[in-house]
């Protein structure tokens, strides 16, 4: 079994149904991996993902906290398969431990250590999308769009209130 490294991008809504997703995305082979995930689970991931630290620790900083008193670290996390719909991961830690956990606490586990997201390659090719290729030229032209736009080039004229 051979994993690949993912980036998180974040939780997305998968509309109509108003579901969260969390998507993960592997450059080699380019692909995206879509696993939906609670509205709570969907809340810490997005503030593990910006970095926020909320007044009072939540449970992923608790385990991190458990883990560093018994003198252990989260070396990084797997998704490693399926069962059924219901996704599957491990927390590796750098002792050697695995430890099962939900994929949504995985991650924000992941982000919140600063450790790496790894997905089992079978996995990612059996339940992920392919990626579409990028069109250089469109993204040449969105850079320079970017580079280049201010604020006022988006004003209309008129307000809503």
């Amino acid at each position: 079994m051979s994993n690949v490294e993912v980036e998180v991008v974040g939780v997305r809504i998968e509309m109509p149904a108003n579901q969260p997703i969390l998507l993960l995305k592997a450059t080699e082979p380019a692909y995206y991996l879509p696993i939906w995930v609670g509205a709570i689970e969907a809340n810490a991931l997005s503030i593990a993902q910006r970095g926020l630290t909320p007044p009072r620790p939540m449970a992923h900083a608790l385990l991190l906290d458990t883990l560093e008193a018994y003198e252990a670290s989260l070396a990084d996390v797997t998704i490693t398969g399926r069962d059924g719909q219901v996704f599957l991961a491990e927390l590796h830690t750098n002792d050697g431990k695995s430890i099962s956990a939900r994929p949504s606490d995985a991650v924000t586990l992941a982000l919140t250590a600063q450790c790496p997201v790894y997905v089992d390659s079978e996995l990612l090719e059996d339940a992920g999308i392919e990626a579409p290729a990028a069109d250089e030229e469109e993204v040449a032209q969105f850079r320079d769009f970017l580079d280049n736009v201010s604020a006022e080039d988006f004003e209309t004229g008129t307000e809503t209130s």
